[in-house]
């Protein structure tokens, strides 16, 4: 269940990181330097609905997932190092003799 949980993170992370770079900026047109940033609204360069809605989901899954990853426990932390160093102690200290 861990390892499809952290498959399925990566995915996402790659499909955020995609869409993401897809969109153009606001103002990543030489227009918007001297002023003209104006007539692209006009005839249609901004980001389309669809990739902003595509990205908005993306970030919600992202954030569900990092979440249940980091409260999932995973195949590494089954046992603290703490424990294992305590049992072993315990191991060689003969029983107290009276």
């Amino acid at each position: 269940m861990y390892t499809f949980l952290l498959v399925f993170h990566i995915i996402v992370c790659l499909l955020l990181m995609f869409f993401v770079l897809i969109q153009s900026g606001k103002g990543s047109s030489m227009a918007n330097i001297f002023g003209g940033g104006g007539m692209e609204t006009v005839f249609g360069a901004e980001t389309p609905t669809i990739l902003n809605r595509i990205t908005t989901i993306l970030a919600i899954i992202f954030i569900v997932s990092s979440l249940i990853l980091a409260v999932t426990p995973g195949k590494l932390t089954n046992k603290s190092i703490l424990k294992q160093q305590v049992e072993k102690t315990e191991n060689k200290i003969p029983p107290a003799s009276q």
